[in-house]
C-alpha cells in the first residue's frame, strides 16, 4: 500500500446479512460434529432465501447429528424469529443434502506422498498485519467491523427497538504520509421496522453507534455520515436477498487491503488448508509486527493436495522490514511447521470454535479461542531474526 496521501474504504456486514446467515449456519454445522467428533471432516456450503436454508457438501464423521435443529438454532440466535421479516427460524424449510467426502480427496489428506497428513486441496493463502492499530489491523476494517457489531448489539440489548438483523457499514479513512489521520466518511445501512421514520433512524444510529464508535478525533465537521441512503430498508435478510456461504471473504480478512487467496473459510474443517493456512499465515504475520521486525507485513503460503510441506512461502514488508525478508521467512520456518497437522495442533483448531469466527471478522478479535492472535512467539522470533532486546511495547 502507498505511503502517501491517499483514502482507503473496507465494509462490513451483521450477523444478519444473508451471506453472513449462510456462513453462520455452515459453521454451527461445523461445530455440531467437531463437538461429537474432533477428527471429523466437514465441507459445508449453505443457501438462504425466503424461507428456505438448504445445506449441501461433504461430511466424514462417525457421530449424528440433528442438523436440521443446528440450522433452526442458529437462525433463531441471529434473530430472524418472524414472519413479518420474511424469515422465520421456526417455520422456514430447512433441505439437508450433506454426503460423503470424496475418497480420492480423503487419501491425499489422510496420508500425503511422505506419509503425513497432506493439504486438503491446492492454492495460496494470505495474512496480514499491521502495527497501526492495537488489535494488528487496518483500522478502515477494524472500524467497520465495531460499528456492525455495536449496531446488532443494540438490537440484541433493545437499546432501540426498530432495528432487525440485516445490516452493512462502511468506512473511508485518510491516509497522510501512509498514516491514518482521520475518517472521510461513514456509511450505514440498517434493516428496521416499517414504521419508524428516517429521522429517528438517523439520529439514533449516529449517536449509538457512530459516535459509541468512531474515535471523536477521528471525526470532524467534513466527515460524511450517510445512513440509509435508499430512504428505506424494511426488507432485508434472506427475503432481501440470496444468501450463500463464502461470498464475503474480504469482510473475513482485511477489508481488501492484504491480499486474498480466493478460497473462503466458512464450514471447512481445519484439514482444508483454505482455513487452517489463512489463520497461520495471520499468526506468523502478527507475530513478525508485534516482534518488532516491519511495520506491517504480508505472509503468502502455497499448497499442493496431497503433500504435507507447503511449495512456497513468502513474506512482504512493504519496506518497513528491520532485516531483509528472507531472514524473516527463516525465521519463521525455525519456529512455525506450516505441514496441516502441525498447523492444526499448534493452532488447537479441533475445538468447536468455529460459528462465532463466521460474522465480524475472523482476525483482531481479542478472544482466547482465537488461537491465531497470539503474539505469543515474537520474542522468539525477534532473537531468531538477529535483533537484540525486547519486542516493541504495543
Amino acid at each position: 500500500m502507498s505511503s502517501g496521501n491517499f483514502l482507503f474504504s473496507s465494509e462490513s456486514v451483521t450477523e444478519g446479512h444473508p451471506d453472513k446467515v449462510a456462513d453462520q449456519i455452515s459453521d454451527a454445522v461445523l461445530d455440531s460434529i467437531l463437538t461429537n467428533d474432533p477428527n471429523g471432516r466437514v465441507a459445508c456450503e449453505t443457501l438462504v432465501t425466503t424461507g428456505l436454508a438448504m445445506i449441501a457438501g461433504e461430511l466424514t464423521t462417525n457421530c449424528w447429528v440433528d442438523l436440521a435443529e443446528v440450522v433452526r438454532n442458529t437462525l433463531k440466535k441471529i434473530g430472524y424469529d418472524s414472519s413479518d421479516m420474511g424469515f422465520d427460524w421456526q417455520t422456514c424449510a430447512v433441505i439437508n443434502t450433506l454426503g460423503k467426502q470424496s475418497p480420492d480427496i480423503a487419501m491425499g489428506v489422510n496420508s500425503s506422498q511422505d506419509h503425513e497428513q497432506g493439504a486438503g486441496d491446492q492454492g495460496l493463502m494470505f495474512g496480514y498485519a499491521t502495527d497501526e492499530t492495537d488489535v494488528y489491523l487496518p483500522l478502515p476494517i477494524h472500524l467497520a467491523h465495531l460499528l456492525t457489531k455495536r449496531l446488532a448489539a443494540i438490537r440484541h440489548n433493545k437499546t432501540v427497538n426498530f432495528l432487525r438483523p440485516d445490516g452493512k457499514s462502511q468506512v473511508a479513512v485518510e491516509y497522510r504520509d501512509g498514516k491514518p489521520v482521520r475518517v472521510q466518511a461513514v456509511v450505514l445501512a440498517a434493516q428496521h421496522t416499517p414504521d419508524v421514520s428516517n429521522q429517528t433512524i438517523k439520529e439514533a444510529l449516529t449517536e449509538e453507534v457512530i459516535k459509541k464508535v468512531i474515535p471523536a478525533n477521528m471525526l470532524d465537521a467534513d466527515t460524511k455520515i450517510l445512513i440509509n441512503t435508499t430512504g428505506r430498508f424494511v426488507v432485508g435478510g434472506p427475503k432481501g436477498d440470496c444468501g450463500l456461504t463464502g461470498r464475503k471473504i474480504i469482510v473475513d480478512t482485511y477489508g481488501g487491503w492484504g491480499r486474498h487467496g480466493g478460497g473462503c473459510f466458512s464450514g471447512k474443517d481445519p484439514s482444508k488448508v483454505d482455513r487452517s493456512a489463512c489463520y497461520i499465515a495471520r499468526y506468523a504475520a502478527k507475530n513478525v509486527v508485534a516482534a518488532g521486525l516491519a511495520k506491517k507485513c504480508e505472509v503468502q503460503l502455497a499448497y499442493s493436495i496431497g503433500v504435507a510441506e507447503p511449495i512456497s512461502l513468502m513474506v512482504d514488508t512493504f519496506g518497513s522490514g528491520e532485516v531483509s525478508e528472507e531472514k524473516i521467512a527463516q525465521a519463521l520456518k525455525s519456529l512455525i511447521s506450516f505441514k496441516p497437522a502441525a498447523m492444526i495442533e499448534t493452532l488447537k483448531l479441533k475445538r468447536p470454535i468455529y460459528e462465532k469466527t463466521a460474522s465480524y471478522g475472523h482476525f483482531g478479535r481479542n478472544d482466547p479461542d482465537f488461537t491465531w492472535e497470539s503474539v505469543e512467539i515474537a520474542p522468539k522470533l525477534r532473537q531468531a531474526a538477529g535483533l537484540k532486546g525486547e519486542p516493541p511495547k504495543k
